[in-house]
């Protein structure tokens, strides 16, 4: 498996946990600490950290301390490398549709 099927799979099997997903939608606003994301989850802080660290590890956010309050933020890179495999997805997917079309 390359590199980039690895960063792909990372990156689905993140956004297969809810918890992880209403974080990426969290950060769609903006940046926010921590203690902000995990405000509307009923789960100690150590298992939401869980969910950060897999998130950031995936490539989804990337994480900035100060003192002892660490930031969280949108990674942009890795919707586009999503994007890219949806889209050649796709195209497989419309030839296969259009062929269909014909035969029938």
């Amino acid at each position: 498996m390359d590199n980039h099927s690895t960063a792909l799979s990372a990156a689905f099997h993140a956004l297969a946990d809810p918890t992880r997903r209403a974080v990426i939608h969290r950060l769609g606003r903006g940046p926010a600490t921590v203690s902000e994301l995990a405000t509307p989850f009923d789960m100690a802080l150590p298992s939401f950290m869980k969910h950060i660290r897999l998130l950031e590890a995936s490539g989804w956010i990337r994480t900035q301390k100060a003192g002892r309050v660490r930031t969280c933020a949108l990674e942009k890179k890795q919707f586009a490398t999503v994007e890219n495999w949806l889209s050649q997805q796709r195209v497989v997917w419309n030839a296969r549709a259009d062929r269909a079309s014909i035969r029938s």
